[in-house]
């Protein structure tokens, strides 16, 4: 599946998230035992003949736990039912997936993001981007129709991996008097850009970068751009690198 439910099977960092259970009553002890080894127990759920369904998070990947009717035993896995049909999927789409996708969205409208676009767009799209990065640009260049008819607005949660300088290029876009501005320079410029690295970078700043890279660091992203969206049916996307034409359609929508 495109990345981000499996960006839910991602490996998201542990301390991301804190979902906690609703217990009408005290978890089973052979639940209890998965729970020690570091699952953390998000919901329960129905399930067939007996057995009793649990959603856990385990290193943020969703895991189904089924309890057998003796509770002595705990199952872990996908459950089918004779035709094929996977019980487990809809449970974990709404007990470990639904939450974590808001939470995730949620960190990055708090971040510190630079917009691109009309702020009253209808889409929205968040990426990870380093000044230094030629994919990021490449996808600057791919989503300008969408963002000069108003459709988009990129929204810009500048990090620093990829040269010496990109944490300077980084804090200086951040600190430019239009921030907004300064990065559209910036990416029709291409290689050709000027932008400097801010040597003497004010605390407030640097703040900002850091609180950035501190989530990029949760969700586990080791390249930029690392591109999040909802797609049609209101799930959390993700796509790494500049996408495909046909991927770019499912990013940003109709032309």
């Amino acid at each position: 599946m495109p990345r981000l439910r499996h960006l839910l099977t991602l490996t998201l960092g542990a301390a991301l998230l804190h979902l906690p259970l609703v217990q009408a009553e005290e978890l089973p002890e052979a639940i209890k035992k998965i729970e020690a080894k570091g699952a953390k127990i998000v919901g329960q759920f129905d399930a067939p003949d007996g057995l009793r369904g649990y959603a856990a998070q385990y290193q943020n990947r969703g895991m189904a736990l089924y309890l057998t009717p003796d509770g002595k035993h705990v199952l872990l896995g996908n459950l089918y039912d004779a035709e094929g049909n996977d019980l487990s999927s809809a449970p974990l789409q709404k007990l470990v997936y639904a939450p974590m996708a808001k939470e995730i969205w949620g960190k990055m409208e708090a971040s510190n993001w630079i917009g691109d676009g009309n702020k009253d767009a209808p889409r929205i799209v968040y990426l990870f981007s380093d000044p230094n990065c030629p994919y990021c640009n490449m996808f600057w260049e791919q989503a300008r129709p969408w963002v000069t008819a108003g459709k988009v607005q990129l929204r810009h949660i500048m990090v620093g991996i990829i040269r010496e300088d990109s944490p300077g290029k980084s804090a200086a876009l951040l600190a430019a008097k239009d921030p907004q501005k300064a990065l559209e320079e910036h990416e029709k410029s291409g290689k050709d850009s000027s932008l400097k690295a801010l040597k003497d970078v004010p605390p407030a700043i640097q703040a900002k970068f850091a609180a950035n890279m501190k989530l990029m660091e949760d969700l586990e992203l080791a390249a930029t751009p690392a591109i999040f969206y909802m797609d049609d049916k209101g799930q959390l996307q993700q796509q790494q690198g500049a996408p495909s034409p046909d991927k770019l359609v499912k990013i940003l929508g109709p032309k």
